[in-house]
């Protein structure tokens, strides 16, 4: 049986849903189908941000924006110009969805629901007259003359255009390789550190503002860094994973963590401190209190780490102690064995190469009527609704050029 359309769209996630959508309130007169391999659609979208969807993140201003994406930077610069979070917002507030931001920036509907997002777009396909066909795992793709065929587990589809969302999805990859396009091997994106360490065995929960970096390369970070009970997670080590994602795939995840707990002060400037904390607290245990911004349990263990007894007093710190704690401070180095999957939203680098797209109109430069969105693009981001921002933006844009 051939089903013939004006588009389809492989993929039925954030991406495709919302390219579909794009197209057909701009040409109602075309005929349009997403194709979805499982029975289920708009899965990653249910459970995002805790099933609560964290439709974008907000950032309006293009150029601040693309600096949360270790890949795609600098292509997305660009298509961020004309459809940027702002956008996104009004988009859904059109189709009766509202916003809200949360102290750190996420977006989410104010239902606190992915179900809203997942209604909002299921709604729009049926009223728009987009076909929706699940279980239909492609099987080829095939360019004849002047028009797409997708052979499906169960039927072929012609179409004169050809939208691929299908996200990570390795053996969608592969199809394109063998038409040619070049494919980034994906890796894993965000991960925590798994570490074994004493400093740190009994202080799960507890978190920190902090610096890190990996030891002998240009990879650094900051942010809050959480102790978790298999090691090392927060937004800081998020952002070092996410930057670090090849150069840590290539070490295998082992290597040493260098971690300054006081985040902006160097060795020389925490030393002084020290010496200055020695006059004024001279009867003081040095283990009882911290000093610094930091949980006094981790600043107890930190000390202990240094040498320096539970009882000791401040006046009685040796030279050689004072410079250990420092360290401690300002250079701890944990060994990192492995990493693990931050929560369930398993992001991975690669995909396919962005200098065979272009990013005015998100077409192939390969084959003429092929397009992508989303993150089956060698683009991710951190955490935060960035991943969905670029997937709103790239189905903009295809449906613009369309």
């Amino acid at each position: 049986m051939n089903s013939k359309y004006d588009i389809i769209l492989v993929g039925a996630g954030a991406a495709g849903f919302f390219t579909a959508i794009n197209i057909v309130e701009k040409n109602p007169k075309l005929k349009v189908a997403i194709l979805e391999r499982g029975k289920e659609v708009l899965t990653k979208v249910r459970i995002s941000g805790g099933g609560r969807c964290n439709v974008t993140h907000a950032c309006f201003v293009p150029n601040d924006l693309v600096k949360f994406y270790p890949r795609g930077e600098k292509e997305l610069r660009g298509p961020f110009h004309q459809f940027c979070s702002g956008d996104t917002i009004e988009w859904f507030e059109k189709n009766g969805v509202e916003l809200k931001i949360e102290d750190d920036g996420r977006m989410f509907p104010i239902s606190d629901s992915s179900q809203t997002i997942i209604d909002c777009f299921t709604n729009a396909t049926k009223k728009l007259g987009i076909d929706v066909l699940t279980n239909q795992s492609v099987q080829s793709i095939f360019k004849a003359e002047d028009y797409w065929k997708v052979e499906t587990n169960s039927e072929t589809f012609a179409c004169q255009k050809l939208v691929m969302t299908t996200g990570s999805n390795p053996k969608i990859w592969e199809m394109l390789s063998e038409i040619g396009h070049s494919i980034i091997e994906a890796v894993p994106s965000l991960f925590t550190f798994n570490i074994k360490d004493n400093r740190i065995k009994d202080l799960m929960g507890l978190s920190a503002f902090a610096s890190v970096k990996v030891k002998n390369t240009k990879l650094e970070s900051s942010g809050p860094l959480l102790i978790t009970h298999w090691g090392m997670s927060g937004p800081g080590i998020l952002r070092l994973s996410a930057w670090g994602a090849r150069e840590l795939f290539d070490k295998n995840y082992q290597f040493v963590l260098q971690v300054n707990w006081l985040n902006d002060l160097t060795f020389e400037e925490t030393i002084e401190k020290l010496k200055e904390l020695k006059q004024e607290h001279s009867k003081k245990a040095v283990s009882k209190k911290s000093p610094f911004e930091l949980p006094n349990r981790l600043w107890e263990s930190l000390v202990l780490a240094s040498e320096i007894s539970e009882e000791t007093k401040w006046a009685d710190l040796s030279k050689n102690q004072l410079t250990n704690l420092a360290n401690q401070l300002t250079n701890g180095e944990f060994q990192v064995n492995g990493k693990s999957t931050f929560k369930e939203e398993f992001v991975t680098a690669g995909g396919i190469d962005l200098k065979e797209i272009n990013f005015k109109t998100m077409e192939s430069k390969l084959h003429r009527n092929l397009y992508f969105a989303g993150e089956i693009l060698n683009i991710d981001a951190i955490t935060g609704g960035f991943n969905f921002q670029n997937a709103w933006t790239g189905g903009f844009i295809v449906a613009n050029s369309l």
